[in-house]
């Protein structure tokens, strides 16, 4: 899928493994730590250096974002955002607007050409997938012109791609 200056992939794929991609981002917790999932992945992939720079930076507030050496793994840029708890937290549709304009913020101010995207929110902080993958979508088709070209989103299996081209599709991409 190709938008004006931007192609858009969703793979089944870990997204610790992206090599072609010069950064990939991370659905964070606020204390910037190893967690589960997306966060454990990224943390125990880029080693124990990723987690004592990030120190500095923790607390991280709902809907921002900072931006990271990768350290071990293999792109050269680690994007952090935190998302709400989709139980918890209010108005945590309009967080993860945030989160992704962040990211895209963080990119453009970077000169990031390519990004790999989890589906940010929906492990421990319970977003539901086809809202996510809606709210991803238009936050991409809005983020087109910048300096990235390439969005990948990394998701577990066939289902969970399916109710990401499903979303593109709906906002036009």
């Amino acid at each position: 899928m190709v938008l004006r200056n931007m192609k858009i992939e969703v793979q089944v794929s870990n997204i610790v493994k992206q090599e072609d991609i010069q950064a990939v981002v991370n659905s964070a917790n606020a204390n910037l730590r190893l967690g589960s999932g997306v966060a454990g992945a990224i943390h125990g992939a880029a080693g124990i250096k990723l987690e004592r720079y990030c120190e500095q930076f923790a607390p991280l507030g709902l809907g921002k974002a900072i931006i990271t050496p990768a350290f071990n793994l293999p792109n050269e840029f680690v994007i952090h955002t935190c998302a709400a708890n989709y139980l918890l937290d209010d108005n945590a549709e309009a967080v993860l607007v945030e989160c992704l304009n962040a990211v895209f913020t963080l990119a453009n101010e970077n000169k990031i050409a390519s990004l790999a995207i989890p589906a940010i929110g929906t492990g421990v902080f319970k977003f539901p997938l086809e809202l996510c993958a809606a709210i991803m979508a238009t936050a991409i088709k809005e983020n087109d012109g910048g300096t990235v070209q390439l969005v990948r989103i990394c998701v577990t299996d066939e289902d969970v791609a399916t109710v990401f081209l499903t979303a593109l599709s709906a906002a036009g991409i």
